[in-house]
């Protein structure tokens, strides 16, 4: 193995190749074990493997580390990481944590861990790379920074006192939300808590919309009311509506009254609709324009970085207002219809009339058969006056459609179910309209 020292944030992200030079991954943390006289040993690395799925590599599986690749012999236990007692991850678990130094020179919060190969015994941290508090006053300032090998220093945790989670942050900051959202949840639940409650609004309310019912509301009753309205307030309203529908009646209310009198309105208008319905399933901020908008004009709109790809994938078209509920629906145009025509070209005579709106009470399993029907992104949802009141996407009828915990599935179980399932189909042993489907779509 090359011999090197190797900061270990800078190691999250970095590439992991079998011998023949196959990517097998990526970096995620590094596991170590803490040792009573000597630095903590380094005993693997956690890696994500296709299907975001989080494995552990033994170190002695690897053969090189650096130049922002790492090179393993090959053979790895696909077998889903689950933490060990005595394991601490350095990454999620080290880096921002409280230190003394051993001298009486004061405290600093470890920024990064630097690991080394120590002959016979492995790899093992040698450094740990800080920063003291600042001495200015200036809101700008910065602490001073330095190495300190780990028998210089001695954690400190002041009780009450959580763990900073910045460096851990900056860390993952690129990062999809789905993928911090799984990062979170393999953490320890306080230690979840606290880096949640470090994200910034708007980029936990995108975490929150991807985790499961129960660590979103651990994490927002955390967080407390006023912090809880504003990272609502930042959702969008159908995954907002559907997180204040756990929350008990009066707390939920409660909320709605912090929150921004426009999204409170749309989060209380889902709430009126049950859960297996199209008013239930949709969101309320589709693209809406009038008319005579111009091919130009909806073009622009997708184009907006912040929009969902489901709702971009086609406009409604409406008569005034052009807010939900709107007035009268007169269709949607599929933005690969807008590509065919000029700039100049008006929406309205652009209108998918073959595409039947829905009401909002239609059943998701009505509204499932018309997307898989028509080979649909989005159907939209009108009132009993034919006002558009929202959008169902494919990702709505995703999340209504999988198991709660669907996202600690191994892909391999879900291959092995469906087989089994086709199994059952093929010999009769089970009806053919097994399962949530209860409509006249495709089984």
């Amino acid at each position: 193995m090359s011999a090197t020292r190797v900061f270990v944030a800078r190691l999250a992200g970095c590439t992991v190749f079998d011998p023949a030079g196959d990517r097998v991954g990526k970096v995620r943390d590094v596991l170590v074990v803490y040792r009573k006289n000597d630095p903590p040993l380094v005993v693997g690395l956690i890696v994500e493997i296709p299907g975001k799925r989080r494995v552990f590599v033994s170190i002695s599986r690897v053969t090189s580390i650096g130049s922002g690749q790492i090179i393993t012999t090959g053979l790895i236990n696909v077998r889903r990481f689950e933490q060990r007692g005595g394991e601490v991850r350095v990454i999620a678990e080290m880096l921002g944590r409280t230190v003394v130094f051993n001298d009486g020179s004061g405290e600093a919060i470890v920024e990064d861990v630097s690991i080394e190969e120590s002959g016979q015994s492995g790899w093992a941290i040698s450094q740990l790379f800080v920063r003291r508090p600042k001495t200015s006053l200036s809101l700008f300032a910065k602490g001073a920074t330095a190495f300190a090998a780990w028998g210089e220093v001695r954690e400190h945790a002041t009780a009450g006192q959580a763990q900073s989670a910045e460096q851990l942050i900056a860390t993952y900051s690129d990062l999809k939300p789905a993928d911090l959202a799984n990062t979170l949840l393999d953490l320890p639940q306080e230690r979840m808590y606290e880096v949640a409650g470090e994200l910034p609004d708007g980029r936990l309310a995108d975490v929150l919309e991807e985790m499961p019912e129960r660590e979103q509301v651990g994490i927002l009753t955390r967080l407390g009311d006023a912090r809880a309205a504003d990272v609502l307030d930042h959702m969008q309203p159908d995954d907002a509506a559907d997180l204040i529908a756990q929350l008990p009646e009066e707390h939920g209310e409660q909320l709605l009254d912090l929150m921004e009198p426009e999204e409170a309105d749309d989060v209380r208008f889902l709430l009126t609709y049950a859960p297996d319905t199209a008013g239930g399933l949709m969101t309320t901020e589709p693209i809406i324009v009038s008319a005579d908008a111009t091919v130009a004009e909806g073009l622009a709109l997708i184009r907006r970085h912040d929009l969902a790809p489901a709702l971009g994938a086609a406009i409604c078209v409406t008569l005034p207002p052009y807010e939900p509920p709107t007035g009268r629906f007169l269709g949607m145009v599929h933005f690969q219809r807008m590509l065919r025509y000029p700039p100049h070209e008006r929406l309205g005579t652009l209108l998918d009339q073959g595409l039947d709106p829905v009401t909002a009470d239609t059943s998701a399993a009505e509204v499932t058969r018309i997307l898989a029907s028509y080979d649909l992104v989005s159907v939209p949802v009108v009132d009993e006056n034919h006002r558009l009141v929202g959008v169902v996407t494919i990702d709505d009828v995703l999340d209504y459609l999988l198991p709660d915990d669907w996202r600690s599935h191994d892909g391999n179980d879900d291959v092995r179910r469906r087989a089994a399932a086709r199994t059952e189909l093929t010999t009769g042993s089970i009806p053919l309209n097994h399962g949530r489907r209860t409509g006249n779509g495709p089984s």
